[in-house]
């Protein structure tokens, strides 16, 4: 091929933006040796190829050796063409999937565009794309029934707009990465804008060094740092490269990990003014959190949720490493799981101090003694224990617990509560729903002396605080179901829950001060803190 057709070729590949056909130009100012060996060296690594990704934050991506890759922050800045431009190139077997179905529109419009056909994907309600070289595309809506992939290996896995989709979906995708092409990359690919709910929180989790200003070693964009499961947790830790771990029978090797961050600006298609225009019909608080790309910005909370964001994030700004001098361990909250998937949690409150949760697979407490045996050995000062024996799973812990005589409170959350709220103006259904606006009106910072409670930074605590809603009926207050809530997020809220049950119950500094200093020492020199609304008889001795 003649230079003067290469530099044509280039020109008019699709997928190329104007500004970068427009750097070929420069190539015509350069010697005729060094203009072939640039040409021919691009169209050598351009064979074969349908599209290349644009200049900057895109091709950073694309070529990133992560395992595991979050791109965007922004709207505009191409993700879902970086996850079409990827299946089409670089694997083999690809799946593409949206929160639903009807989500899928936008992806397959974008396949149309960079291959050039409409209506490309065949299948129905379960599209895919094949390429003439054997390549394959699923798209699937991860709300439908994912029974017809489910087992079917990939390569690559691309989950488009991920802060839509609960972390136990999430987690279910990561199954289906692998391949038995020798030589295959396997990666799988997160393209989102910030999360505007507590269902998408678990991203700041996953990349914490990249999203958390708070993290003790952040990360720059684009830097692999490397992770392995949590032995103790159903979460990760952070390790070394070439680290590995024995996890269930199976060698499992360090996974990588970065972020990218991309924005309008970057996407060489997109007029930033209109752009700009469509993102300015939006809601003020989605249109800062989105055009800003911050996964830590404060959100509005839905209408009905039941504890403000803004005060659960007061009270884990308000934490210190250690309990108030001179204040007992007052109460430890128990939920409970014996086997199965979910944790053991216990919560221990000194007054409204809260220490870091203790977090025990439900595997490692099978039985009611190990639960009892778990609650023995974290409590101290004579705390009371409020176990969750909701489905039975809590009882035999509860009745070892009163046999070596702990004071030990059975919380059955669906048993009708006969108390109303602090200003004495609405009924709670049950109890479960007067122990989640006790702890609401405890965080309230608007009470006589603010609010009294300190949380440990735990991500996971303050999602699952601020994920139920409630609704006012003729019965008074509800706080969402726990059964219906876990459906709703796919996932357990056990450490608000034991954190919430914590609170409920024992004793706190508004009626048991006149008993403490007695017993663990000077205590009357803490700052004394009144628990706010509370009848004159119960604030007696909080002078």
């Amino acid at each position: 091929m003649q230079l003067a057709e290469a530099l044509q070729v280039l020109k008019g590949m699709g997928g190329i933006p104007p500004e970068q056909r427009a750097h070929l130009d420069v190539l015509q100012g350069l010697p005729a040796a060094q203009q072939e060996a640039v040409v021919l060296s691009a169209l050598a690594a351009l064979k074969g190829k349908i599209g290349i990704p644009s200049a900057g934050p895109q091709t950073r991506a694309y070529f990133s050796k992560a395992d595991l890759i979050l791109y965007g922050g922004e709207p505009g800045g191409g993700k879902t063409a970086l996850e079409v431009l990827l299946a089409l190139n670089e694997h083999i077997r690809s799946l593409i999937v949206r929160r639903s179905f009807v989500d899928l529109d936008g992806v397959l419009h974008t396949l149309d565009k960079i291959i050039g056909v409409p209506n490309s994907a065949r299948g129905g309600n379960r599209p895919y794309f094949a390429t003439p070289d054997g390549r394959v595309i699923d798209f699937m809506g991860m709300g439908d029934d994912v029974g017809g992939k489910q087992g079917n290996p990939h390569d690559l896995i691309c989950v488009d707009e991920a802060a839509q989709i609960p972390i136990e979906q999430i987690r279910l995708l990561f199954g289906w990465l692998r391949t038995d092409k020798p030589g295959q990359r396997c990666r799988m690919v997160m393209c989102s804008n910030p999360p505007l709910d507590s269902v998408g929180d678990w991203l700041v989790e996953y990349f914490a060094p990249w999203l958390d200003h708070r993290h003790p070693n952040p990360a720059e964009d684009g830097e692999l740092r490397y992770f392995l499961p949590n032995e103790d947790d159903d979460g990760y830790r952070e390790c070394g490269p070439g680290d590995t771990m024995l996890l269930n029978g199976m060698m499992v090797r360090a996974q990588s990990r970065t972020f990218i961050r991309a924005k309008v600006s970057d996407n060489p298609y997109y007029n930033q003014d209109d752009y700009a225009k469509s993102l300015a019909s939006l809601p003020k608080e989605v249109r800062e959190r989105l055009m800003t790309g911050n996964f830590m910005a404060s959100r509005e909370d839905p209408q009905w949720q039941a504890m403000p964001s803004e005060w659960v994030r007061a009270a884990v700004a308000r934490w210190k490493a250690q309990p108030p001098m001179g204040v007992p361990m007052c109460s430890i909250g128990v939920d409970v799981a014996q086997g199965g998937t979910d944790n053991t949690v216990l919560a221990r409150r000194h007054d409204g101090w809260f220490a870091p949760l203790i977090v025990e697979e439900g595997k490692k407490t099978p039985g009611g003694t190990d639960v009892a045996a778990l609650v023995l050995k974290h409590r101290f000062d004579n705390a009371k224990v409020i176990i969750d024996v909701g489905g039975g799973w809590g009882g035999d812990a509860h009745g070892h617990l009163m046999k070596q005589q702990v004071d030990s409170v059975a919380y059955m959350g669906v048993k009708v509560s006969l108390k109303r709220t602090a200003d004495m103006q609405l009924k709670f259904t049950n109890v479960r729903t007067e122990a989640y606006w006790r702890f609401r009106e405890a965080l309230d910072p608007d009470q006589r002396g603010g609010s009294p409670i300190s949380l440990p930074d735990d991500r996971r605590l303050i999602s699952d605080l601020t994920s139920p809603f409630y609704k006012i009926g003729p019965n008074g207050i509800e706080v969402e179901p726990k059964d219906q809530l876990v459906k709703r997020l796919k996932r357990s809220t056990d450490r608000g829950d034991a954190v919430v049950m914590a609170w409920w119950s024992g004793a706190k500094m508004a009626t048991d001060w006149d008993n403490w200093p007695a017993k663990h020492g000077n205590a009357r020199h803490v700052p004394r803190v009144i628990m706010g609304r509370q009848p004159q008889t119960a604030r007696k001795g909080a002078r």
